[in-house]
């Protein structure tokens, strides 16, 4: 199921042999695995195309489904920049970028610098009991149950509600913040984005100005607070720190939990195994991160240069699609299935300057996810007969996820 994107000119450094369509586009959706059928089968094509579709707004970019390549790119700040890949700021006018997603060296390492204290190990254990505390407080709603449905029941409102914790924002806010997500997020419309963009600035920046009046121990109260070169942040320096946190703590967070729990309930083996030995769930994880990448961000070419064999000019765009690297066949045995004793070195959390600083954090709540919840809950599957759709582009995510188990 899909939108067709409008006519565009294939520019003449692009060969017509690699022009070709890329299923994983943003308003794409499926009923079925994607990872079972449609991410394998690019592996069979070309190391890259040119699609016409995969850039917001049914735009064009390249794509690279090897590892090595993928590499290069992130690594390269030379020839590629981050600034502008999302189109949040854009549509409303504004001139803020995503704290430091949108920004390259050297202020990206000013910025890196400022929020790297935030993820400490220390500071992930001081925040483990709370994190597990509000695990329990959303498992609790159902474990007496034979069912739930997954993403609304703890997959959205679990991350929303770590993130509501950490910037000291009222948990009364998790309907309000998921609704704002999705629209962000999952919405091909750009006016959808657009209305979703303005709800989280008109909100955060009523926050923000509460904490320079009375600043607390939360991470908004960090950011009006810290400086960088002697100076603290501009509004729109501040802003993006702030809009970067509320889109990087969530959804791929939600995202990855729901391709964890899903191939679990699919294979009762991997679950039981788990469940016998809660030991290895951390290194489960990191084997279910890699073959359940979901993510999706973008560069833009800022000099004429060759990736591989391919050539890039000024202007072109590239999806970034950790879902086709971390299954690259030259680089992982039998990609496509899960070992979860593998002990991967995936590039789910990104590489270089631009890793996910959040990822500590990430991995927590996916562990403490876990292992709570298989405590708490009896062997589940998926609910019989259930039709799952499937977001396809930018962030891969089931839309639903029903489990069900006998009490």
């Amino acid at each position: 199921m899909s939108t067709a994107a409008p006519a565009v000119q294939i520019p003449a450094h692009v060969p017509a042999h690699l022009v070709g369509e890329y299923p994983l586009y943003l308003g794409a959706v499926t009923y079925e695995n994607p990872f079972d059928r449609i991410v394998p089968a690019i592996h069979d094509g070309p190391e890259a195309i040119y699609s016409l579709n995969a850039y917001p707004g049914y735009q064009p970019a390249w794509i690279f489904r090897r590892m090595k390549d993928l590499q290069a790119i992130y690594m390269d700040t030379e020839n590629f920049t981050t600034k502008d890949f999302a189109p949040f700021s854009k549509l409303l006018g504004d001139t803020w970028s995503v704290l430091p997603v949108e920004t390259d060296p050297p202020m990206h390492g000013l910025y890196r610098n400022m929020m790297n204290p935030l993820f400490t190990p220390r500071k992930m254990a001081l925040l483990e009991g709370r994190v597990r505390q509000l695990a329990l407080e959303y498992i609790d709603k159902f474990k007496d149950k034979s069912s739930c449905e997954f993403m609304e029941d703890f997959a959205f409102r679990f991350p929303i509600a770590v993130f509501l914790e950490l910037m000291g924002l009222p948990m009364s806010k998790v309907d309000d913040f998921l609704e704002w997500e999705n629209g962000l997020l999952h919405s091909p419309d750009m006016e959808v984005i657009a209305a979703s963009t303005r709800a989280v600035k008109d909100y955060l920046w009523s926050e923000i100005r509460k904490r320079r009046e009375n600043p607390v121990d939360d991470l908004i109260s960090y950011g009006v607070q810290v400086e960088i070169e002697g100076r603290k942040l501009t509004d729109d320096e501040l802003f993006g720190f702030c809009f970067n946190l509320f889109i990087g703590g969530m959804d791929t967070v939600s995202t990855n939990m729901a391709w964890q729990f899903r191939h679990l309930a699919e294979n009762p083996k991997d679950q039981a195994l788990l469940r016998a030995n809660p030991e290895l769930i951390p290194n489960a994880v990191e084997e279910l991160l890699r073959a359940y990448a979901a993510v999706t961000t973008f560069r833009t070419c800022t000099k004429p240069v060759k990736v591989g064999d391919v050539q890039l000019m000024p202007g072109d765009k590239v999806a970034m699609p950790t879902t086709l690297v971390n299954r690259d066949p030259d680089v992982f045995e039998n990609p496509n299935e899960v070992h979860l004793d593998r002990n991967p070195r995936h590039i789910t959390f990104g590489t270089g300057i631009h890793r996910c600083v959040g990822a500590p954090l990430a991995r927590r709540e996916m562990v403490i996810a876990l292992e709570e919840f298989l405590k708490a809950i009896p062997e589940f599957s998926i609910a019989p007969d259930a039709k799952i759709l499937t977001h396809l582009g930018g962030v891969m995510q089931p839309a639903t996820l029903p489990l069900v188990w006998n009490k």
